[in-house]
């Protein structure tokens, strides 16, 4: 098994502490998981430093699906199915979770 060791800003290390244990997992399980998806051989788009921006858009999209949804529900289905196609295209989304 390969070691490395990481020097690390304090503001970030705390950071990395606080996602850690939002997952539940220690620092090096985090670490870990982080380099197993960021060396992802399909690779698919891991994460992004972008989630206020990504926070955003769900809301916005979620608002939009929901009025499109009351006003046309066949046409929201219609939408949902392209989308899925799409996110599988790019392998976005979890085969296991695809039903």
């Amino acid at each position: 098994m390969s070691r490395i060791s990481v020097r690390l800003d304090p503001a970030l290390g705390e950071r990395l502490q606080v996602r850690a244990a939002g997952a539940g997992l220690s620092l090096s399980a985090f670490a870990r998981s982080v380099l197993e998806q960021a060396a992802d051989p399909s690779d698919r788009y891991v994460y992004s430093s972008q989630d206020e921006i990504f926070a955003t858009c769900i809301q916005i999209l979620s608002i939009l699906a929901t009025s499109v949804g009351d006003r046309a529900p066949d046409t929201l289905a219609r939408g949902m199915n392209e989308a899925k196609t799409m996110l599988r295209q790019r392998g976005l989304l979890d085969p296991e979770r695809d039903r």
